[in-house]
């Protein structure tokens, strides 16, 4: 069961959100907030598994709330305006929903919460780190299993919180760790770090963007401080 925390100076967007959660059958508690000050001595005060924080808001941004948390729960923004998804990620929430949020959207959300949370309890380590220049796989440790990681299945590897989410083509693993350890773990000759958040395979790039890269099934952000060493790399490939 999970409990919520919205916040948005908007009462509609809040009514919205709310009555989304009402057609779920996990939730434990929802507390709504307009005023950023109160749902900040509540948090500080109180667990949530769940925030959803709206960005532009007359007392305090949204970002400026997130960055004033010490411990803050898996977050979700909800905005009208697109261009703050970047910015989203480099704070770590786990996802990211454009206004009016339907309810198809938003579910797909929820459902990306439940993964993390569902991960993130199997407690899933690293058994066994390479240390050979030519080693293709690792081993990762999930109970009393241990799963051969092969490297030429991995897409994408996402930084959320103090955790990194492994994209294979089998599915997700959920590793204790920061983006920046990974780079130790995974032959940087096939691995670039694209994003704060974010290290893609080389292989696996479909195709270059903007400020975007395309893999298979997935779009990945380009951030602005990694984009220049991006193309160089991929220049010389």
């Amino acid at each position: 069961m999970l409990k919520f925390v919205i916040v948005d100076d908007e009462p509609l967007a809040l009514e919205v959100l709310d009555g989304h959660l009402k057609r779920l059958d996990d939730v434990a508690s929802v507390f709504l907030f307009t005023n950023a000050g109160e749902a900040l001595r509540h948090l500080e005060n109180h667990s949530a598994d769940v925030l959803l924080l709206d960005i532009e808001m007359p007392e305090m941004t949204g970002i400026e709330f997130l960055k004033a948390l010490s411990n803050p729960p898996l977050t979700v923004f909800t905005t009208a305006y697109r261009n703050y998804a970047f910015e989203g990620y480099e704070l770590g929430v786990i996802d990211f929903l454009l206004k009016p949020v339907s309810f198809n959207r938003f579910h797909q959300a929820i459902t990306k919460i439940r993964e993390f949370l569902a991960l993130k309890s199997q407690s899933t380590n690293i058994e066994d780190i390479p240390t050979g220049g030519n080693t293709d796989f690792i081993f990762v440790k999930s109970g009393v299993q241990r799963i051969k990681l092969e490297f030429n299945d991995v897409t994408h590897i996402q930084g959320l919180k103090d955790y990194a989410i492994i994209y294979t083509h089998a599915g997700k693993i959920l590793l204790k760790g920061s983006i920046k350890a990974m780079l130790n773990i995974f032959p940087q000759r096939r691995f670039i770090r694209v994003h704060k958040s974010f290290i893609v395979s080389v292989q696996k790039i479909v195709r270059l963007e903007r400020n975007r890269i395309v893999l298979n099934g997935h779009q990945v952000p380009i951030g602005r401080n990694f984009k220049d060493d991006l193309e160089k790399i991929l220049n010389t490939r």
